[in-house]
């Protein structure tokens, strides 16, 4: 019995390092977005943190219509950064958590 806890326990720290490990990553996963017409293009890791804002010459006579570009497309930037990020550490999360009866649809 002892040794089934000491081996969750080992397996528990290890996901946890891979979790770590994978969070790490993300720094480095860049994500490409673009307003619709292309005129704003913004480049974001998949931790979320802002690498480049590309904004078109004709953008920076109008600073109302720069800014809602700016909040559109850093939002959806954000949404599929997020969306990257979650599935990484679901997928490391899930492939070490040890078979604990009744736990098994936890992270489905």
């Amino acid at each position: 019995m002892f040794g089934d806890m000491m081996g969750m326990m080992g397996k528990l720290k290890e996901t946890q390092a891979k979790v770590e490990a994978t969070k790490e990553r993300m720094h480095s996963v860049l994500i490409d977005e673009s307003s619709s017409d292309g005129l704003l293009k913004v480049t974001i890791t998949a931790n979320r943190t802002i690498k480049e804002i590309s904004v078109d010459e004709s953008l920076l006579s109008d600073k109302e219509q720069l800014e809602d570009y700016l909040i559109l497309t850093l939002n959806k930037a954000i949404e599929k950064a997020t969306a990257v990020n979650e599935a990484e550490l679901a997928a490391v999360a899930k492939e070490g958590i040890p078979n604990i009866p009744g736990m098994d649809g936890l992270f489905k």
